[in-house]
């Protein structure tokens, strides 16, 4: 039987939304591109799930397995377009962000294979799976946010590793043609310039490791609630046939389940995203409950085919620094893994693109503060966060104070910066002073310090104005404790702190790991008996 999988066929949104973005490999034709098919967006799903399940198995020791690891750069953006360090918590534990991408790319015959579309085969390649993974600070639990490939987002200005090449800034242009910008550094660029979130690691994947990594678990467990064949009368779809109910995929079979889009729901890659989120929650619990990868044999071919696959930042460059990553993943249990996708509504210019929506700005806050989105966090938004660096005495504090209570709709308060200032100097803090010079924008109001012999100082400020601790943020972008007057404080002298819903937006779809009842719904079209 052929392991290469019928991909499902474009659409003529999707014929007219492809690029010919500019690369190291250089751009694809109209009709390569209409040809092409569909990327793998399972290729991250694999990679992560192989980390997260394989945590305590003897791979460690195949030291020739740091050979075939392949390393690029973690960020190849503007610095000016970097998120600040996440900061630790109160115990002094830091969260971890990685993103996982998952490349299209024909640079190799088994991708080739796999892939198809020999027109394409050397081309430009197309990030066309990303998920950011977020494990918490403490390790109680872990969050996973899809972006849409088909996503417009701004591309900052990256500059080639290798070549030197410097891409210019692009508004409002696909996310998956990041990659072909110099690398997956410029991915990892795109999304902490949108998300303000800082990116620790990624790991880019290819897709040609998944049929033996399947295998090698004995296949994954996927539902679906009626009869599905993902085939129409125009050659739509990829082919996959499934009777109702719960089936274990693997080879094939699971490349097939991975790139369905015609036969799941509304046939869009909305849909497939989740079939994903749900392939990856259940290979999680298969790799961690399987009692064959107690076999080194099978272990040692799975970790083969992952790390031949794998393309990471230096940080994450040798077999022991993912084995370490992989002990802290596996600390989260699979209960405290929530799935979501980045919440998003179609572009009314573009058509079959689609743009992040306010519930989307919501669900990267909760990730960037390191909520939980399963919303079992125990309640600590009020404790005040002790600084290693004491404060200095009130009247020691040079405090800058800045008016950023402009909006899109709304002018700034005019003196807004003179009046907290003077309060300010009323409580005691002499050497507050109003700063014109800049004016910035701020949804709410914050204390920012450069570093952290003045974090205490920036905590003592915002407590002495009943400002939040969580509002209190290191920026290298100010040269002293700074308080920035937002749009939520544009009267009065009393600041009232906004309350926040730390709830994941409905449209995020979030779905737990530890689901087992969790199936697809079949378009009635694709349906046989």
């Amino acid at each position: 039987m052929s392991l290469t999988p019928q991909a499902d066929q474009d659409t003529p949104a999707d014929q007219a939304g492809r690029h010919s973005g500019g690369g190291r490999r250089g751009g694809r034709g109209t009709d390569s591109r209409r040809r092409r098919r569909r990327v793998l967006r399972w290729s991250a799903t694999v990679l992560a799930v192989v980390i997260l399940g394989t945590a305590g198995a003897g791979y460690l020791y195949y030291q020739h397995l740091n050979g075939n690891l392949k390393k690029d750069d973690l960020n190849i953006g503007d610095a000016k377009d970097r998120a600040a360090e996440t900061e630790a918590n109160a115990a002094g534990q830091t969260p971890l962000n990685i993103l996982l991408i998952g490349s299209d790319a024909r640079d190799s015959k088994e991708n080739q294979k796999l892939g198809g579309a020999k027109e394409t085969f050397g081309g430009t390649p197309l990030a066309d799976v990303q998920m950011l993974l977020h494990i918490s600070a403490d390790r109680t639990n872990m969050s996973v946010v899809s972006m849409p490939r088909d996503t417009l987002v701004d591309i900052p200005t990256c500059t080639d590793p290798d070549s030197g090449d410097v891409y210019k800034a692009a508004t409002r242009e696909m996310t998956n043609q990041t990659l072909g910008r110099g690398g997956p550094g410029c991915t990892v660029a795109t999304w902490e310039k949108l998300t303000d979130i800082h990116i620790d690691h990624f790991m880019m994947i290819d897709f040609s490791g998944v049929v033996s990594m399947a295998d090698a678990i004995g296949g994954v467990p996927v539902c679906v609630n009626a009869n599905i064949h993902s085939k129409d009368s125009r050659g739509h779809g990829s082919g996959l046939k499934l009777e109702k109910g719960t089936t274990y995929v693997k080879g094939e079979q699971a490349l097939q389940w991975l790139r369905t889009r015609y036969g799941f729901e509304d046939g869009s890659d909305l849909a497939r995203a989740k079939a994903q989120h749900m392939y990856m929650n259940s290979m999680v619990r298969e790799l961690r409950k399987n009692a064959k990868l107690s076999n080194p044999g099978k272990l040692r071919a799975l970790a083969e085919a992952a790390t031949k696959a794998l393309t990471v930042d230096p940080g994450l460059g040798t077999v022991a620094k993912l084995y370490d990553l992989a002990g802290e993943l596996k600390k989260v249990p699979t209960s405290r893994i929530t799935m979501t996708t980045m919440p998003n509504t179609y572009d009314t210019i573009q058509t079959g693109r689609v743009v992040p929506t306010e519930d989307a700005t919501q669900l990267f806050r909760l990730v960037r503060d390191d909520i939980a989105l399963d919303g079992k966090d125990k309640k600590k938004a009020t404790e005040e966060k002790p600084s290693t660096d004491p404060a200095a005495a009130d009247g020691e504090i040079a405090v800058q104070v800045q008016n950023g209570t402009r909006t899109d709709s709304l002018a700034p308060v005019s003196g807004r910066a003179t009046t907290v200032s003077g309060l300010l100097v009323s409580k005691g803090f002499t050497q507050a002073v109003a700063d014109g010079s800049a004016t910035p924008v701020a949804e709410k109001t914050l204390v920012r310090y450069p570093s952290a012999d003045l974090e205490g100082d920036a905590q003592r400020v915002a407590k002495a104005l009943g400002i939040p601790a969580s509002a209190v943020k290191k920026s290298t972008d100010v040269s002293g404790v700074t308080l920035v007057i937002g749009a939520d404080w544009r009267e009065g002298t009393a600041y009232k702190a906004p309350k926040q819903d730390d709830k994941t937006p409905d449209t995020a779809e979030a779905l737990n790991a530890s689901d087992t009842k969790a199936c697809m719904k079949v378009d009635p079209d694709f349906t046989w008996s």
